[in-house]
Order: structure tokens, then C-alpha cells, then sequence
């Protein structure tokens, strides 16, 4: 397993890029925006350390992030992701959101943090049970 990422989402773009980048010394490592989910994802990184980043996730439609709602999640790669969801799932941790397409899964932690797990490389071929199996509460 390889720690990948915190994700915080934010309202303004300029003004957090200011903050995490001009104030606070991060680097942009990336941006990806997707107009059919309509959000901009940007990771950033402190100098010399890119391999422990920080999303930044902007939602394009307006929302509000209480404190503590902005937060979104920790995310790690694994080997295969089918094994690992197997193994949580038998010890009676709930796959919220479980890899279907063989890329992708959220759990929570007892703290009610989110966890993104992601294939390392390219994803699984979709298999059984997750292919077919529903969301359980949200990530």
C-alpha cells in the first residue's frame, strides 16, 4: 500500500491556490478538469516531497463546506484492489462504494474519515461480487 493523497475541497480556486502555493509554498503539480462532472481537481505538493499530495477539489456548482465538510478523504494505492475490499469486507469493514469497474473503492474508517483505495496501474478486469454491488451509505 502507498499513501497517494488528501483531499480538501474548496470554493475559490485563486484564493486557495494563493494560500496553499504563494503563502504557504506548495507546487501544482497537476490540474485535471472534467466538464461532464463539472470539477477541477489540482494536486499539490511541497518541494521535493511530490509524492505526498494534497487535492484540491472545486465543485463548479456552488455548495457550502461547513468546517470540517470541506475535508474529503486520504487515499492509497494498492496491488489489488480486489483482494484488499475482500479482506476488509471479511473483517466486517463496510465497502461504501464498492471498485466495480476494478479501479475505484471508498471506505470509512471508525472515525468516519473517507478512504479512497485505487488500483495501482491500470484497473482490474470488473469482477464479482463488486461489479454488482450497491453503494452502501456515502464516502
Amino acid at each position: 500500500m502507498k499513501y497517494l493523497h488528501t483531499m480538501i475541497r474548496i470554493s475559490d480556486v485563486d484564493e486557495s491556490l494563493d494560500f496553499w502555493c504563494n503563502k504557504l509554498g506548495l507546487v501544482e503539480l497537476r490540474r485535471r478538469e472534467s466538464e461532464a462532472g463539472r470539477f477541477t481537481l489540482i494536486f499539490l505538493a511541497a518541494p521535493g516531497d511530490e509524492e505526498a499530495q494534497l487535492e484540491l477539489t472545486y465543485n463548479w456548482d456552488p455548495d457550502e463546506y461547513p468546517e470540517g465538510r470541506n475535508f474529503g478523504h486520504v487515499a492509497y494505492a494498492v496491488d489489488d484492489i480486489h483482494e484488499t475490499c475482500r479482506k476488509l469486507l471479511d473483517a466486517g469493514v463496510t465497502i461504501n462504494r464498492p471498485p466495480r469497474e476494478g479501479k475505484m473503492a471508498f471506505i470509512r474508517s471508525p472515525e468516519n474519515i473517507s478512504v479512497e483505495l485505487l488500483q495501482k496501474g491500470d484497473a482490474l478486469e470488473p469482477a464479482e461480487p463488486w461489479k454488482s454491488m450497491e453503494n452502501t451509505g456515502h464516502w
